[in-house]
C-alpha cells in the first residue's frame, strides 16, 4: 500500500511540478554553473547506500588549505531562497520512483553516522527514508538530534497510509510557513557526533 502511494504521489507531483522542475534547472545552471544537481550516497532501508540527488545550492568554494570552506560561506542566495523553500528536494521525487526512498519517512543522512546510532536511534533503518517525515512537520532543524532521532523511531512504531497523508499535508503549510529550516548559529544542522550508546 505505500509503495503504491509512493508511486502514484511522486509521479502526480513530477507531472504538475514538471515546469518548475525546468525553471530551477535553468536557474541553478545559470548562477551555479555545473553540475546542476547535488548528487550524494545516504543509508538507505536497513543502512544500504544509495545515491540520493537534489538540486545544488552551495559552491565549491575551497580555502587555501585546499579544504572545502563551511557550508554558511558557499550557500549562495538562490541555494538559501531553494532550502527555505524546499524546493531543492525535487529531484527526490526521481529516487522515490528508483524505490530508494519514500514519500514520507526519516530523512536520509550521511553514511559517517551509521556507526554513531545507539541500538534505538539505529531503528529508523527498518523503513525507507523520507522527502519529508514526522520530524520535519514537528521542528525540523530546530530540534536537537536526539529529538529527531525520536521522532523518526516513534515513526516507525506508528507508521500507517493516514499518518503518511496527515505528514504530507502538515508538511505544504510547513513549507508554506518556512518554518526550522536551520538549527541556531547554522547554516542547516551542525553534525551529528553520537549519542549515549546505552540508550
Amino acid at each position: 500500500m505505500k509503495r503504491i502511494m509512493d508511486l502514484f504521489g511522486a509521479l502526480a507531483a513530477l507531472a504538475l511540478l514538471s515546469p518548475v522542475v525546468v525553471v530551477l534547472f535553468i536557474l541553478v545552471r545559470t548562477k551555479l554553473g555545473s553540475p546542476v544537481f547535488f548528487c550524494q550516497v545516504r543509508p538507505g532501508i536497513e543502512g544500504r547506500p544509495f545515491n540520493m540527488v537534489k538540486f545544488r545550492t552551495m559552491t565549491d568554494e575551497r580555502g587555501s588549505d585546499g579544504a572545502l570552506l563551511p557550508d554558511n560561506q558557499r550557500l549562495t542566495s538562490l541555494g538559501g531562497w531553494l532550502r527555505s523553500t524546499s524546493l531543492d528536494e525535487l529531484p527526490e521525487l526521481f529516487n522515490v520512483l528508483k524505490g530508494d526512498m519514500s514519500l514520507v519517512g526519516p530523512r536520509p543522512l550521511l553514511m559517517d553516522y551509521l556507526s554513531l546510532y545507539n541500538e534505538r536511534q539505529a531503528r529508523r533503518h527498518e523503513v525507507r527514508p523520507g522527502i519529508t517525515g514526522w520530524a520535519q512537520i514537528n521542528g525540523r532543524n530546530t530540534l536537537s538530534w536526539e529529538e529527531k532521532f525520536e521522532l523518526d523511531v516513534w515513526y516507525v512504531n506508528n507508521q500507517s497510509a493516514w499518518l503518511d497523508i496527515k505528514i504530507l499535508f502538515k508538511t505544504v503549510f510547513q513549507v508554506l510557513k518556512r518554518d526550522g529550516i536551520s538549527h541556531s548559529g547554522e547554516a542547516t544542522m551542525p553534525r551529528f557526533t553520537g549519542s549515549d550508546k546505552d540508550r
